[in-house]
């Protein structure tokens, strides 16, 4: 997609993108800054100012604690500012109360609602409320669908292996059912194709079961890079296995263990004779691309191929189970899911980002403003369900990404308590002021990367 068809389309719908933009990312930094905001003042610290983006204040109100509660001129962020704290990234605190033009140095009373005056072990907490609670957030949100609409799960099944792939080449056979991966267990045809992906073309091991017993599978997923229809390019690794619940159209079946068929009637005979056995059929994906597909049909899947009055008239069914279950749990079990879940994005997005740190993956697949705006959008249009789940997501990230030990974000502050803990004292004031300062560097290096990125993929 052209930066003009991007574009057109934004401007054809941008309320749907900027709004559901503006909507996700003003919900996720509500609830980043209210983990800081609600444990300050489970602290005894008086919290100054809770904003949703930066700049000059367009409304807000001040509640009976002193607080002003507002909304921003820029809503790509937000900060809550602690009494006695310089500005709101807490580097340094004031040497009093400005009262006009004079500066009274602090009452008792309020040199214990500051900031800075609390203990060590107080100020980390307040510091790393705010990206635990951006995951107990996600948790809460995938927990909620999981209880009460349901957890999309489809078994780890082979129901057909690409010719020529690496699952082909490895050896795996269709119905093998994905066991382990590495060691670690599979319980979802989701969990395999995550684990895969974010593999790129690192060597796994796969236990599977077949025909009652387990084998283990030596196989490299292949590397390969592709592009969304706006343009962006994501790397991620291919196995080659087509996942259950998949049908066939009849009539891209152009040949049947290496036999052309080039009729409907000629593709239904020559799949009718080979029932219950391995087969290879070419399969036409598009004007330009055939595959050729390993697969065992069986015949009781098909029974409904032939009948023009059935749902599954003209289609060939290569596997039993349903393309995607939805199973609903209990609140509790539909937590613990959730907090699994949770755990396992945030594992593939550390492999994701260590692998452009090594140059395994390339760096442009950091993305911007602009990528997660046109997901945003994407989810939106997809339903409420797509755009939840991408919330969780996103969620997680953000967590995840403050939790990263630079200066300015909040895990560069934990890293300054974890020193003033062992050492017994503060790092002085000059030394913070430069890391800070260098913290503030970096960040807008990265901004400035990743939005680079998305405007140089889609204009080249």
């Amino acid at each position: 997609m052209s930066i003009f068809d991007l574009f057109q389309l934004v401007a054809s719908n941008v309320w749907l993108y900027g709004g559901t933009l503006l909507l996700v990312l003003s919900i996720l930094v509500f609830v980043h800054e209210w983990g800081h905001y609600i444990v300050a003042r489970m602290c005894g610290v008086r919290v100054e100012v809770f904003s949703i983006g930066f700049g000059k204040e367009l409304f807000g109100k001040t509640d009976s604690h002193g607080t002003r509660w507002k909304f921003s001129l820029i809503p790509l962020g937000g900060y809550v500012k602690m009494f006695g704290d310089v500005d709101p990234s807490s580097y340094g605190h004031a040497d009093g109360v400005q009262e006009g033009d004079e500066v009274r140095p602090f009452t008792e009373k309020e040199k214990d609602e500051a900031f800075f005056n609390k203990s060590v072990g107080k100020r980390a907490a307040i510091v790393f409320a705010g990206p635990a609670i951006n995951f107990i957030f996600a948790i809460i949100l995938l927990a909620g669908l999981y209880s009460f609409y349901g957890q999309p799960v489809t078994p780890p099944l082979a129901s057909g292996i690409i010719a020529d792939s690496a699952a082909d080449k490895a050896g795996f056979k269709p119905h093998d059912r994905i066991l382990k991966i590495d060691g670690q267990s599979i319980q979802s045809f989701e969990d395999l194709r995550r684990e895969v992906m974010i593999a790129l073309d690192t060597p796994m091991v796969f236990t599977v079961e077949r025909a009652g017993e387990e084998v283990e599978i030596n196989a490299t997923p292949e590397k390969e890079t592709i592009t969304d229809r706006f343009g962006f390019e994501h790397s991620k690794g291919m196995l080659g296995i087509i996942g259950p619940g998949r049908g066939l159209l009849l009539e891209n079946v152009e040949a049947v263990n290496g036999r052309t068929t080039d009729s409907d009637d000629a593709r239904r005979a020559a799949l009718s004779r080979v029932f219950e056995r391995d087969i290879t059929i070419d399969l036409k994906r598009n004007e330009e691309q055939t595959d050729q597909i390993r697969i065992h049909p069986y015949k009781d899947f098909n029974a409904d191929w032939e009948n023009e009055e059935a749902m599954n008239f003209g289609v060939l069914m290569i596997d039993s189970q349903n393309a995607e279950d939805f199973i609903q749990h209990g609140v509790l079990r539909g937590i613990g899911e959730a907090a699994q879940e949770t755990w396992s994005i945030t594992g593939a997005t550390l492999t994701a980002l260590g692998q452009m740190i090594t140059g395994a993956r390339p760096p442009t697949e950091l993305g911007g403003i602009i990528r997660i705006g046109a997901i945003a959008g994407d989810m939106a249009q997809s339903g409420l369900i797509a755009l939840i789940t991408f919330t969780a997501l996103l969620s997680i990230n953000l967590g995840l990404i403050n939790l990263f030990p630079i200066p300015m974000l909040d895990g560069g502050h934990l890293v300054f308590y974890a020193v003033e803990a062992v050492k017994g004292s503060p790092i002085n004031e000059q030394m913070q002021e430069y890391a800070f300062r260098f913290g503030l560097a970096v960040l807008v290096c990265i901004m400035v990367f990743a939005n680079l990125n998305d405007l140089l993929q889609l204009f080249l």
